[in-house]
């Protein structure tokens, strides 16, 4: 990887794994809300999708329909369960070489910073321990534009001082690579070739970086 003043990081699938805990709250909405079981195989269609859409998605499933306050109703407590259910997180769900690569990182002087669409990413990082190796956190309070758009990658470059063709952005979606292309920065995809063409280089995980 080219030398880099400035790393950013996505959260989910780049550092931590939370997408349990999202799949067992949308699981007990249909459940308990909606009427019916919820599989694995169907929570593949709300991967990378916004919280609004997921409902939408379990309502088309469930065959039903509901008005937009009802909706926002089922939403906000989909998202109170999983702010619940993330309360229990620990260093134990770290990625395979996360926290080794962010401290790597650091003792090269290379400054760190998330940059997220979860608006529960400082719990999540407290929760992992590791909240203190960050510099700066951008994530889904500090925005209003979803990814491919680069804005939370340029306000994280903002937030260290840099430029942003001095930083990487480190990413597992096919959005955040294009988020982080269009910001011109470097981008590491966190995953294959095929599913991340726009990467400019591609690992299995942050271990795989490790010297």
């Amino acid at each position: 990887m080219k030398d880099i003043k400035g790393a950013i990081f996505d959260l989910d699938g780049v550092i931590v794994d939370t997408a349990k805990y999202h799949y067992l709250a949308w699981k007990r909405l249909a459940n308990e809300e909606l009427g019916f079981d919820f599989t694995p195989e169907q929570n593949e269609m709300l991967k990378g999708v916004s919280r609004v859409r997921s409902l939408e998605i379990l309502l088309e499933l469930s065959g039903q329909t509901r008005t937009p306050e009802e909706q926002a109703e089922l939403c906000d407590k989909k998202n109170a369960w999983y702010v619940e259910s993330i309360k229990s997180i620990d260093e134990s769900e770290l990625l395979k070489g996360a926290k080794e690569y962010l401290i790597q990182l650091r003792n090269k002087g290379v400054l760190i910073s998330l940059g997220s669409a979860s608006k529960n990413a400082v719990p999540i990082l407290e929760g992992l321990g590791i909240v203190d190796l960050f510099d700066a956190i951008i994530d889904g309070n500090k925005v209003s534009k979803a990814k491919p758009d680069p804005e939370v990658f340029l306000k994280g470059a903002e937030a260290l001082g840099l430029d942003p063709a001095d930083c990487a952005v480190f990413e597992d979606s096919y959005a955040g690579v294009q988020a982080a292309k269009a910001g011109g920065m470097y981008a590491v995809g966190i995953g294959t070739p095929e599913a991340l063409p726009l990467a400019d280089e591609h690992v299995a995980g942050l271990y795989e970086l490790l010297d």
